[in-house]
């Protein structure tokens, strides 16, 4: 679904959601709205495609993501709340056919890969994260073929959140042709993804995702 069907969908239901719920969602449905209005320019920007996805992600979340294990654990359960409403099964339907498109290419690029990072940053040259990362590739992999779709997504967001961290925090020159793989999976990725994720959050207003954190005052 596109923005503009999504709004109307959130409209047609509106007094079924909670304030908190309607105002996540009409946060989420016009960021990913400018993303579109980037995607559909002649010359694409996907960094800037990219950085309105997440945070249309992010309004729809409604926390912050980081590499903490608690903080871990709640993006688990926000993806669990949505499978456990995904009764057609189209987030599992959409990893199967893209994990051999921008899903792989994803995982399989160590440059959005935190313990490459780590590992570069403190001059470790064990080769430590080089096994943690064929340990996450082969989980993701493994995940796929059992249809554990929540660890698939987990391992995805993970790399996501990498990205997102370098092109907001300045770790990367814009349009850079040196990271234009990632950048390039990730605006395919969350850009499939996030209108699904939205459209189940507005046909479920039922499902608690919890409070806002910026709240409207009035």
């Amino acid at each position: 679904m596109s923005a503009d069907q999504l709004k109307a969908r959130l409209k047609e239901r509106e007094g079924r959601h909670t304030e908190p719920s309607r105002v996540r969602l009409h946060r989420a449905i016009s960021w990913l709205r400018r993303a579109e209005q980037e995607q559909a320019k002649d010359l694409a920007d996907d960094d800037a495609s990219f950085i309105f996805l997440w945070i249309a992600f992010n309004a729809a979340y409604a926390r912050e993501i980081g590499i903490e294990n608690s903080e871990r654990d709640e993006l688990r359960g926000f993806i669990s709340g949505l499978l456990a409403v995904d009764a057609s099964g189209r987030l599992q339907d959409l990893v199967n056919r893209t994990f051999t498109g921008p899903i792989r290419t994803l995982i399989e690029n160590r440059f959005v890969f935190e313990p490459f990072w780590r590992a570069l940053r403190s001059h470790d040259s064990s080769g430590r994260w080089e096994g943690q990362f064929a340990s996450s590739r082969t989980a993701a992999m493994n995940s796929v073929l059992a249809k554990d779709t929540s660890t698939v997504l987990s391992i995805i967001f993970d790399r996501l959140y990498v990205l997102r961290n370098q092109l907001v925090h300045g770790g990367a020159t814009w349009q850079s042709k040196v990271n234009r793989q990632q950048v390039e999976d990730g605006a395919r990725l969350l850009g499939s993804l996030l209108p699904v994720m939205i459209e189940l959050m507005v046909d479920h207003p039922e499902t608690d995702f919890g409070e806002i954190l910026y709240p409207v005052v009035q």
